[in-house]
């Protein structure tokens, strides 16, 4: 039984079907890769899973358990953390508090600690700032904790929303487009970031993204996705070179 099991999914928005017997299985310590043109559904394969939508048909199962039809915060709960393709920041909260807050389900003191501060509480509040900051440094940007998020460059954004989904300890890592509207260079620390969590933590990550260079470097697995029906799936070096993907998605140079 894998980590993360999807069988046959599909999923219909009226008389529209978006996603067609979607499979997936992905095992701690793997990058899996999905790619495909803009409105293929990758996205929406992401809101299938992490609880967004509920598919019309098929079942997921995480260590062997259904979370099919649960809403997002539980599926959360379970272990499945997710960034998004457009930011997903409140705009009025410091970098540190963003972190704490996504711990919310890790919280065992109660409306009783809350309300009279008991030393539980305390010990707790202490641990989840800890926490907080090893996740900020982990991603470089630990001196800016008390930094108001708006106030951060578009990379420094994207890097807090890595730590606040890794703030739940998840078993499986959803990044869509995490190098979105980067420069070079800030696509290269990314990487960088992105093989660090997965090697420290030993989690199953599931990645979107349009930098083909970046796919080809970090996955070991890539589906190829087409009007919501995966075209071609396989190692780096076979999608690269498969003409179904060539000529549905990646063209005869492999965009960077």
């Amino acid at each position: 039984m894998s980590l993360l099991q999807v069988n046959h999914m599909t999923h219909y928005f009226g008389g529209l079907r978006a996603v067609y017997d979607y499979n997936l299985n992905i095992e701690p310590g793997v990058i899996h890769g999905l790619i495909g043109p803009n409105g293929a559904g990758k996205t929406t394969i992401f809101n299938l899973i992490t609880g967004i939508y509920t598919p019309s048909e098929g079942e997921i199962l995480l260590d062997g358990k259904s979370i099919k039809g649960m809403p997002p915060h539980l599926v959360a709960a379970a272990g499945l953390a997710r960034t998004f393709q457009n930011l997903r920041l409140w705009r009025h909260m410091t970098v540190l508090e963003h972190i704490k807050l996504a711990r919310y389900s890790k919280i065992s003191y109660g409306l009783a600690g809350a309300f009279f501060n008991t030393p539980k509480r305390v010990k707790e509040e202490n641990e989840i700032t800890r926490i907080s900051m090893d996740l900020l440094n982990l991603v470089g940007i630990s001196h800016l904790a008390d930094t108001v998020v708006t106030n951060l460059p578009y990379g420094a954004q994207r890097r807090v929303e890595l730590a606040r989904a890794m703030a739940i300890e998840p078993k499986v890592l959803f990044l869509d487009e995490p190098t979105a509207g980067m420069n070079p260079e800030e696509m290269l620390e990314m990487e960088k970031i992105i093989r660090q969590v997965m090697e420290q933590f030993n989690l199953a990550i599931f990645l979107i993204e349009h930098r083909m260079r970046l796919v080809m470097d970090l996955c070991d697995y890539i589906q190829t996705l087409v009007f919501g029906e995966v075209v071609a799936e396989g190692l780096p070096e076979e999608i690269r070179n498969n003409p179904i993907v060539i000529d549905a998605y990646l063209g005869k140079e492999v965009e960077t």
